[in-house]
């Protein structure tokens, strides 16, 4: 008898455990089960939030609007409600999402004690209660804030009437038949140009990643160090991303002070050089990058395109904005860079092997870019046939010789042979220099304007100021000002008396109040 209590007991109390840990723990309970799909549960496409987590997400998304729901579990309207909200959110979140980083989609459950004093602070009077604006705005909220950005969705009881909602806000046209993001169109209708305008998110994104891997990896050494600086310098003049140029530069200039050629010659590797140094805290795209996903180069599955995609389309773009006169160090600064830092060995001997294969140093800023563009289609035929027997490529994207005739007739002198015959082509270089120099310099970052990307208001302002590029360096570079040409020693000393010039205003300043 005493046994069988006892028993009963412990069922008890496993019981009260399982269910404050399903409390405490509910977003990650929610997120393990959208992995596992255990339970047979349907995942949830809106991120749950609460106290903990709220400002964090909402500061860190780079998304340009977000939806908060508030509500809570034991209200039958709620969840009632919650398929018409999943039904939204599946457009904008989650990896088959066919609108991703538009809208972030989110609730926060009020029933919690956890999150009382949260939904206090945004005055949630009933259930379910939706409010929308920018998600920076959501942190540190004021309610008594007049011409506040967030707005109350006042009626968005189903998902016809708050994908309205939202269509009338961003005069865009939203549906529900929409399919996964993947770019598949862009096979289909190669004639659409548009399509490279959203690379500009990728190549921030390859930047970002790239750059990681180099810290994560422990990659700066006294023989590496040099390459990455005038990487650097390289992407201060001409990266398409002004948040890039901003943050290569913050990091160019403090590089001497951050990781020192002292200590690698006396460690041959550093904490100072890696992710646990100061050099850690860098953002070289800003503080919204990486984002954690790709658009342009977003492939039908996860280990398909993605980095080496965007990796590529931040090369091109590089290649088509340098001047005649920096187009051979611009070369060999990429030659470097991919062969000291690009972690697949294979791929870096081989791209290394048509590096070297240069006999005469460029002299045209066409012949660099026409030669990262051979290198490319050369890369793509190795890569079909590599792929072709075990079936590891992506079977949405498969590797094409590019530009296709769809895009680029103009490229092809002989248009009419077959695909089969793509070893043989006629290409027409003037031709395709120009077709390059349009598709990854001015249509690169020039269509914003389509409605999938286009934020509205104040935030579209932003979105254009922190991504416009240097579409007319071709004629007239951004990097003048910090010519990639000059050597890393010069640089430096030009680095350290800026420094030194910033010191003394700061002292005079420091001077000048001390007066007052």
């Amino acid at each position: 008898m005493s046994c069988s209590i006892f028993l009963l007991f412990l069922a008890l109390f496993v019981s009260i455990l399982e269910q404050s840990v399903s409390v405490s723990n509910g977003s990650q309970r929610e997120i393990l089960r959208a992995i596992s799909g255990q339970d047979g549960e349907k995942p949830d496409f809106a991120v749950e939030l609460n106290a903990t987590n709220f400002d964090s997400v909402l500061k860190e998304t780079p998304a340009p609007y977000a939806i908060v729901e508030f509500f809570a579990h034991w209200c039958p309207a709620c969840r009632n409600y919650k398929p018409q909200y999943e039904k939204v959110a599946r457009l904008f979140n989650g990896a088959n999402a066919s609108h991703p980083g538009i809208i972030l989609m989110t609730r926060v459950d009020c029933a919690l004690t956890i999150n009382s004093n949260l939904c206090d602070k945004f005055s949630v009077k009933y259930y379910p209660m939706l409010l929308w604006g920018p998600p920076k705005k959501f942190v540190g909220w004021d309610p008594k804030q007049e011409n506040s950005e967030i707005l109350t969705i006042e009626r968005g009881r189903t998902a016809d009437i708050l994908l309205g909602w939202i269509n009338k806000q961003l005069g865009s046209s939203y549906g529900f038949d929409d399919e996964k993001y993947e770019n598949e169109h862009l096979q289909r209708n190669f004639s659409d140009p548009g399509q490279i305008a959203k690379a500009i998110y990728d190549v921030e994104e390859a930047t970002s990643t790239a750059f990681g891997i180099i810290l994560d990896q422990r990659m700066i050494k006294s023989k590496t160090r040099a390459s990455l600086i005038k990487f650097l310098q390289l992407l201060v003049a001409h990266h398409p991303s002004k948040r890039c140029r901003k943050g290569s530069a913050d990091i160019l200039v403090d590089f001497d002070n951050l990781c020192p050629s002292e200590i690698l010659l006396a460690k041959n590797e550093a904490d100072s050089c890696s992710k646990k140094g100061t050099l850690g805290n860098y953002q070289i795209c800003g503080e919204e990058v990486p984002r954690g996903y790709w658009m342009y180069c977003r492939g039908s599955k996860n280990d398909t395109r993605g980095f080496s995609c965007g990796l590529w389309v931040l090369l091109h773009s590089l290649s088509v904005r340098v001047e005649d006169g920096e187009s051979d160090l611009a070369f060999r600064t990429t030659c470097d860079f991919i062969y000291n830092f690009f972690v697949c060995e294979e791929c870096r001997q081989h791209f290394h092997g048509m590096c070297s294969s240069v006999s005469s140093p460029f002299k045209k800023a066409r012949d660099f870019s026409l030669w990262l563009w051979s290198a490319h289609n050369q890369v793509n035929e190795r890569l079909m046939k590599d792929e072709e027997s075990p079936g590891t490529g992506d079977p949405e994207f498969p590797k094409v010789t590019w530009p296709p005739k769809q895009l680029c007739p103009s490229c092809y002198l002989n248009p009419r042979k077959t695909s089969d015959e793509n070893s043989k082509i006629d290409w027409n270089e003037n031709e395709v220099f120009k077709f390059l120099v349009s598709y990854y310099g001015k249509e690169l970052v020039n269509l914003y304007k389509d409605k999938e990307l286009q934020a509205g208001g104040g935030t579209e302002k932003t979105v254009n100021e922190e991504l416009v590029a240097s579409t007319n360096a071709v004629v007239v570079p951004l990097g003048a000002a910090l010519a990639i040409a000059v050597a890393s020693c010069a640089f430096g000393a030009l680095a350290c008396f800026w420094r030194s010039q910033q010191k003394n205003r700061k002292y005079k300043h420091l001077h000048s109040l001390k007066n007052i």
